[in-house]
């Protein structure tokens, strides 16, 4: 039974009141002065509390004080004659849950219940009840999608499920975890039968890594507007989502859609194609000074900057820009210090805390509690934006006036289930793609590209091939298999082929 303490010092005139919520199922506990309101709160456990503002010896605000010093998190309306200005001000300041103009009715009272004692059961009841209805038509979206669009409608329908869920106790929570893997499952199948099609002469491919550039930001430079092309390393559509109440502060954003990542789904591969605005191959035989093999300990990306530069010189762009790879918090502050008096058309931005955090979530014991699951892992990247200086530097970035694409090179997958793979000595280390000379995956659902020529990817060996995870799978050798095994499930993966890793964020803004 839910307990209700009312202090007004004319309680016998709202007996009528009481007597409706007693038979509404309430336990009343009626005080007549602030003092006697406090005494109650030090001896009994209250649900709510609602509090008259103008009350002889202790007013209204006074025992608002007193009783939020006593119980933080209790909720206190408070019920006033007066709609004045300061009063509320004051009485907001103190954090009341809601507040109520005399004469009350019944009906707001219980209203004024249902939204602070009763809101998370309603919501928790719709929010299940809506799930179950919508189960089917999710069902039927992923069972009949046959484009990459329509897969982008079920990532972003399951994300919106995913986040809904989140912040209620609720059943559904393994319905929607089963629907996500029969997705991955049937999307790995689609990308088997159609990934290598798009990349035939004179074929039609969806958006893609090497296409970002040219289509998206090139357009808007020709169009005379400033641009911040800010990319966000391992950055998934769900952690956008979280993340956009945030940037609407300071932003509209202008247009939402996602493009496809390029397989692999690794920085190597997905991120120099966005600069270069060429497939990995291209790269590779175009500027072989600008391509790291997989075999070569050089970090694989340290010449994005130049390869930004052969792409605008292809193009025949003649825009000054500049490029910021932020890998700590300190040298964030330091660029957006330097933003005062910004003039450069193109801007690009690397951020790469993300990618940090799903590492050292593989590395650290206590990352693993900390982000034990995907809500975990979400609300680090919530906290991170918020706390860090990305946030002032987006401030200041809509200051000035610019407008900014937000985008990643791929997405993250948390993978649990280890399957053998056997390569040879120089295969890759990679968990969810290996390339090498004879492959063989002891999982019947790998996808293998045996010409990767024909896909733009860089061929090792006249005999190489590569070959991907699908669904929540990872690699790993007979040598030491359980050990492996254990050691990197539940841990965030990308490379592979996932909703989550290829379907990944184009986000456009304007400055408020």
């Amino acid at each position: 039974m839910n307990r209700i303490l009312w202090a007004d010092d004319e309680i016998h005139l709202l007996k009528p009141y009481i007597i409706y919520l007693q038979e509404k199922g309430y336990e009343v506990t009626p005080v007549n002065s602030g003092q006697d309101a406090i005494e109650a709160c030090q001896e009994q456990r209250f649900d709510i509390v609602f509090l008259d503002e103008n009350m002889p010896g202790l007013s209204g605000l006074e025992t608002l004080q007193e009783i939020k010093d006593l119980h933080p998190t209790l909720p206190v309306v408070m019920i006033t004659k007066s709609e004045e200005e300061h009063i509320m001000e004051q009485a907001i300041g103190q954090k009341i849950a809601d507040y109520l103009i005399k004469p009350v009715n019944p009906s707001q009272i219980l209203l004024c219940l249902k939204k602070h004692i009763h809101q998370r059961e309603i919501v928790e009841e719709h929010t299940n009840t809506t799930y179950r209805q919508e189960f089917s038509d999710i069902t039927y979206m992923i069972d009949t999608a046959t484009t990459i669009e329509e897969w982008m409608a079920v990532e972003r329908t399951l994300t919106r499920w995913e986040l809904e869920l989140e912040n209620v106790d609720s059943a559904m929570h393994e319905m929607l975890h089963m629907q996500r893997e029969q997705a991955n499952t049937k999307f790995a199948k689609f990308i088997a039968k159609n990934y290598e099609s798009w990349f035939a002469q004179g074929a039609k491919r969806p958006l893609m890594s090497p296409d970002l550039m040219k289509q998206t930001i090139f357009p808007m430079l020709d169009a005379g507007e400033k641009v911040f092309f800010v990319v966000i390393d391992n950055f998934r559509y769900d952690q956008w989502k979280i993340i956009q109440p945030l940037l609407s502060e300071w932003f509209t954003i202008k247009e939402e859609q996602m493009y496809t990542s390029i397989l692999p789904t690794a920085t190597q591969y997905a991120r120099n194609a966005i600069f270069a605005g060429l497939m990995p191959l291209q790269i590779q035989e175009m500027y072989p000074n600008l391509w790291i093999d997989e075999d070569e300990e050089e970090s694989k990306n340290n010449n994005e900057e130049a390869l930004i530069q052969t792409q605008l010189d292809r193009f025949r762009k003649r825009y000054g820009y500049t490029y910021y790879k932020v890998n700590e918090s300190d040298f964030c502050e330091k660029i957006t210090r330097q933003f005062k008096g910004l003039k450069t058309p193109l801007n690009v931005v690397i951020i790469n805390f993300i990618d940090m955090l799903s590492h050292s979530r593989t590395d650290s014991k206590m990352m693993r509690e900390l982000a034990n699951d995907e809500a975990a892992y979400r609300s680090l990247t919530l906290s991170w934006f918020k706390h860090s200086p990305t946030a002032e530097m987006f401030r200041r970035i809509a200051a000035l006036g610019y407008k900014v694409v937000l985008t990643t090179d791929h997405g993250t997958t948390r993978v649990d289930n280890a399957v053998q793979i056997i390569g040879d000595k120089n295969t890759n280390t990679n968990l969810r793609y290996k390339v090498g000379k004879a492959l063989n995956c002891s999982a019947k659902n790998c996808f293998e590209i045996a010409r990767p020529k024909q896909v733009g990817l860089p061929c090792p060996n006249v005999s190489s091939s590569y070959m991907f995870c699908t669904n929540n799978d990872f690699f790993a050798y007979p040598n030491n298999f359980n050990y492996y095994a254990q050691f990197y499930r539940n841990t965030f993966q990308h490379g592979g082929i996932s909703m989550e890793e290829m379907l990944i964020p184009l986000i456009t803004l304007e400055p408020k």
